[in-house]
């Protein structure tokens, strides 16, 4: 049999299972009008140009396509999102979570490089060998492979013009075909078209977010003088707060927190492809995260207007706390960035009780408390933002760290991992929360914690995990439970038990930590909101982790499709479909914001390397 047509039908099953896996209603009779023509393509090509070697020409083309096809799904299971270049040229992140990725990984997903065995024993085969290397070796007729190539572009450029205007990456993927799709999104002019900055306001941010000024704003000042500790939870979702299994408090740290403290339960993650680092830089800046990569790689090599910054212009010294390596993420070069006065990472936490890649949360607590104390003594306020790790995807964390006994439908499953490693995450933070109280920090800082994203994608689950959610949640576990997470501020003599059902989202901490301390923002453009004086409406928009067009409004969850008009909705209770409340303006006003925040960020000054520097300890 002709090569050509072998492999031109490994793939056709290869790209069923890769439907199978990534797209809800899987692969269709289209699946073969969408895949096939892009492959036809390649081995065209080598049907053209290769010689004798053709054979090994086909095998190294099929292992490549493969590999595509290969990452695509596994990035998928983690994200939920479609993988393109952008993202695999991240491919270096991966060995320091390679724990993470094995973790994902269904055995049947290694069938995908069955063939690869199989054909590699045949042609070891020296008889069987020379025998199709003789046949395949015979080329096609040119005049045939012309016609192929010819109608194979054809429908290729068929199945991508009309869908470039999709919004939805996943519904655009599934309209093109996932390998025309990669090759759209490589050779697609990239170039952000920016609004020019003069066009950027406040004002203009304010009108699209409904924001109204306050004449005499709550809590406004109210921390003056006050330390400020930013405690960024690893992996820690709401539905953990308060959450019991079997009778067994799963946090009961941060359900005290949460009892006697201010509590924004309506609070949602803003990050995308640099999870953890992608919280830091919005958290810290108040602008949305890149269209496309990490903000550590995107943006670090601009001016940043940030809290560490604006704090810094009142006198404090800022500091982040976090124990892998600083080289991670390109966190460095965001540190700088964002104007810290020193950083602490693995060289400072060092390789004592090392879970997955950096020292626990034991460690990163207790050295640190250690270091704020110091700074205590030196007589000048702090700002720290200390960043937890040990609850870390895949959440397998030693036997020594347990804290609690899962009940036996818990073990062995992903849902139990995650909640002990969380319960365990919890246990450290009560131990720094008594150090810091013993050591006097407590009573005079303010203390904001909060998730940095999701733990538990839904795309990960099995069905003992999803029965396990369902059981937590006692309805199906979804979109707007994923990205969910907890905020709390803690400020003694100040908060109170009080639970807050104004929404909120990352990039809202920073405007509402300006206006506890009292410290102006006319000089800083931000597109969060001030969650003490803005309590009527708030929208937030989503990428990455959910389509592009995606927000958060006060009521529902829109999940955009081609555009608006084919995109879901889904109530923030979680209680069923009701009429849908996101309107087509707030999606196109949730657009311009990202527009907006995309093209002043890109807009701002470079730093000027060998100039902004911080001290590593």
């Amino acid at each position: 049999m002709r090569p050509m047509l072998v492999f031109s039908i490994i793939m056709l099953l290869k790209c069923y299972v890769a439907w199978f896996v990534v797209f809800e209603d899987g692969p269709s009779w289209s699946t073969v009008l969408k895949e096939i023509p892009f492959v036809l393509i390649v081995f065209s090509l080598i049907e053209w140009f290769s010689g004798k070697r053709k054979l090994l020409v086909y095998l190294i083309a099929n292992l490549l396509l493969t590999g595509i096809l290969f990452g695509v799904f596994m990035y998928f299971k983690y994200y939920g999102v479609i993988a393109t270049y952008l993202a695999f040229d991240q491919v270096n992140q991966v060995t320091a979570v390679s724990n993470s990725v094995v973790s994902l990984m269904d055995p049947y997903y290694l069938f995908i490089f069955l063939d690869t065995i199989v054909l590699g024993y045949y042609l070891l085969r020296p008889k069987k060998a020379v025998d199709w290397k003789q046949r395949s070796s015979r080329k096609e007729k040119r005049s045939v492979v012309g016609v192929v190539m010819a109608l194979s572009l054809a429908l290729c450029l068929f199945n991508i013009l009309p869908n470039r205007a999709s919004m939805n990456e996943i519904v655009k993927a599934e309209q093109m075909g996932i390998f025309n799709y990669e090759a759209y999104s490589l050779f697609s002019d990239k170039e952000l078209e920016l609004t020019p900055a003069s066009q950027i306001t406040q004002a203009k941010i304010d009108e699209l977010k409904n924001i109204q000024t306050p004449t005499a704003p709550k809590y406004f000042k109210a921390a003056d003088g006050r330390n400020v500790i930013v405690i960024q939870m690893e992996s820690f979702q709401n539905f953990l707060v308060n959450l019991k299994i079997d009778g067994q408090e799963i946090t009961p740290t941060f359900n005290q927190l949460v009892k006697d403290n201010f509590y924004f339960s309506k609070f949602y993650q803003q990050v995308g492809q640099g999870n953890t680092s992608d919280a830091e830089f919005v958290v810290n800046t108040s602008f949305y995260i890149p269209p496309h990569g990490a903000a550590t790689g995107v943006y670090a090599g601009k001016k940043l207007p940030s809290l560490p910054k604006l704090m810094k212009a009142h006198g404090y010294n800022t500091a982040t706390f976090h124990t892998n390596v600083v080289e991670f993420w390109n966190r460095g070069e965001l540190y700088k960035a964002l104007g810290y006065d020193q950083y602490y990472d693995k060289k400072f936490f060092g390789e004592e009780d090392t879970v997955f890649f950096g020292a626990s949360d034991e460690q990163l607590y207790k050295k640190t408390a250690a270091e704020l104390d110091a700074k205590r003594e030196s007589g000048s306020p702090f700002y720290a933002h200390v960043v937890s790790m040990t609850a870390h995807h895949p959440f397998t964390i030693p036997e020594s760290k347990y804290q609690m006994s899962l009940p036996e439908r818990y073990e062995d499953t992903f849902v139990g991992d995650y909640i002990r490693a969380q319960n365990y995450a919890d246990y450290a933070l009560g131990l720094f929360i008594q150090d810091l109280k013993d050591r006097g920090i407590w009573d005079k800082s303010v203390i904001v914690l909060y998730g940095d994203h999701l733990g538990l994608p839904m795309y990960s689950l099995d069905n003992d995990d999803k029965e396990l959610m369902r059981e937590i949640y006692g309805r199906d576990y979804g979109y707007t439970d994923m990205i969910n997470i907890p905020m709390v501020i803690a400020a003694p003599g100040i908060t109170h038990g009080e639970e807050f059902q104004e929404l909120g989202g990352q990039v809202d901490i920073l405007p509402t930590v300006a206006n506890l301390m009292g410290f102006p923002l006319d000089d800083h453009l931000h597109f969060g909101q001030d969650l003490f004086n803005q309590t009527a409406y708030n929208l937030l928009p989503q990428r990455y982790y959910l389509p592009t067009g995606s927000f958060v409004s006060s009521k529902e969850l829109f999940l955009s499709g081609s555009g608006f008009e084919d995109g879901k909705h889904y109530p923030l209770a979680g209680d069923g479909m009701k009429a849908p409340e996101a309107t087509e303006q707030e999606y196109n006003r949730a657009l311009e914001l990202l527009q907006l925040s995309d093209s002043y960020v890109s807009q701002l000054p470079d730093r000027e390397q060998n100039t902004e520097q911080n001290s590593r300890k």
